[in-house]
């Protein structure tokens, strides 16, 4: 599912692809509520975000890639809409792989940092 709040305690994933090119949680979110919805302004709505920055991002995800990432058809809300390409999907499964991935990674860190932190009861 695509909105993602709050986010659970945890590392946060962006990586740097070089040339000034990066994906993290926001534009993987994005792509995802592609995905799922078909449509970047409902993207945009589920993570509250402006229809102008989620287009904004769709955009510069088509620039930066070998391959867009996302395609749009024209014809408003009977025929419009927007899917992820191939490419798409694959950099959005690899993103969600490498985020999986660094969470198991860094299990054992995270609890022990936890471990230092006061203990917090809720309602105190």
């Amino acid at each position: 599912m695509s909105r993602r709040s709050p986010r659970p305690p945890g590392a946060r994933l962006r990586l740097d692809l070089g040339n000034g090119i990066a994906i993290g949680p926001g534009k993987a979110d994005i792509l995802e509520g592609i995905r799922e919805t078909g449509s970047i302004a409902a993207s945009g709505r589920r993570l509250r975000m402006s229809y102008k920055r989620a287009w904004s991002l769709v955009e510069a995800m088509n620039a930066a890639f070998r391959e867009p990432l996302v395609e749009t058809r024209r014809g408003g809300s009977a025929q419009g809409g927007a899917a992820l390409t191939p490419m798409g999907d694959r950099v959005l499964d690899t993103f969600r792989r490498m985020e999986t991935r660094t969470e198991a990674a860094i299990a054992d860190d995270m609890a022990a940092l936890r471990a230092c932190l006061p203990d917090i009861t809720p309602g105190a």
